[in-house]
């Protein structure tokens, strides 16, 4: 099996384990959204930092620690993260699973203009045309559910935010994301205290509650680790076009699993504004693939000269 090959399999698993992770979270629908971002943010720590161990990188973790200005992003990028898991908690318990599909499919397209806000980077003639089309997407979901599909917009909004601020550091994806469930563990230690002992939440803490429950929330940590370990091992094997586009199978997934599994309604406007998408989706694509084409010719072109 070549290297190629292994990156793509690598990034299909990571997909696919997103993809299906509503069903996952929905098995644990009894259970709080906050306690369960808690859960799965102290887990997440505790695989991380076992993987970072292993790995012999811990040292790299404190030189990051100390680095100011690497600490500063890094904390800002911990509440972007958990503001983002959060709400994908959240819409799965609540029945906007549907919603949280199109936030994760419109993200390469808030991520573009966000990198035209930030960085000043140009928009080509295509990703222009693509981004108009998610924009009509919206407005044909506003207009016609007559509410502004916000899980969407801040599913996109706060990873496409994430995104971007990961760009300023060069750091590997499981040293970062470790150090980002860092930064949100005490946090998640105190509510987890409080809900326990104190009954904040009302629920009184579901943890060793019942054996099914106890180990749906440990093993939300490798759920979430897992992909991103997968993913940062496919990035070094194939290329980001192709990275890309696989990764559409996350959102793919997540949009038949709460159309055919949890029945969310498929409205007339749903089908039109996840169209637009998915046509600006294609556009986008195609465009990406067209720019690394020429990328590569020219850079053979200038090693040949």
């Amino acid at each position: 099996m070549t290297d190629t090959t292994r990156g793509i399999l690598a990034m299909v698993a990571a997909s696919m384990i997103w993809g299906f992770s509503g069903i996952y979270y929905k098995m644990l629908a009894n259970v709080p959204s906050a306690e369960i971002l808690g859960h799965r943010t102290l887990w997440s720590a505790v695989f991380f930092g076992l993987v970072v161990a292993v790995q012999g990188r811990l040292g790299l973790v404190r030189r990051a620690i100390l680095d100011r200005r690497v600490i500063r992003v890094l904390v800002v990028a911990a509440f972007m993260v958990g503001t983002n898991w959060f709400l994908f908690i959240v819409s799965i318990q609540t029945g906007h699973a549907l919603q949280a599909s199109m936030g994760y499919y419109i993200f390469p397209l808030v991520l573009v203009a966000l990198g035209v806000l930030v960085y000043r980077e140009r928009f080509s003639r295509w990703q222009v045309v693509a981004i108009g089309m998610a924009a009509a997407a919206v407005m044909v979901l506003t207009a016609g559910l007559g509410a502004l599909p916000w899980v969407s917009l801040v599913l996109a909004g706060t990873f496409g935010v994430y995104s971007l601020l990961k760009k300023r550091i060069e750091l590997g994806p499981v040293v970062s994301v470790f150090i980002e469930t860092l930064v949100l563990a005490p946090i998640a230690l105190v509510w987890l205290w409080g809900v326990h002992l104190k009954g904040w939440g009302g629920s009184g803490g579901w943890f060793g509650s019942d054996l099914r429950t106890t180990l749906l929330l440990i093993c939300s940590g490798p759920i979430t680790a897992g992909p991103l370990i997968l993913t940062s091992f496919a990035a070094r094997r194939i290329g980001l076009s192709t990275l890309g586009l696989i990764q559409y199978l996350n959102p793919t997934l997540q949009f038949l699993v709460a159309v055919f599994l949890f029945g969310e309604a498929w409205t007339v406007w749903h089908a039109t504004a996840f169209a637009l998408i998915w046509t600006g989706l294609a556009i986008y694509s195609v465009d990406g693939l067209r720019q690394e084409r020429l990328r590569s010719r020219s850079i053979r072109a200038s090693t040949l000269s």
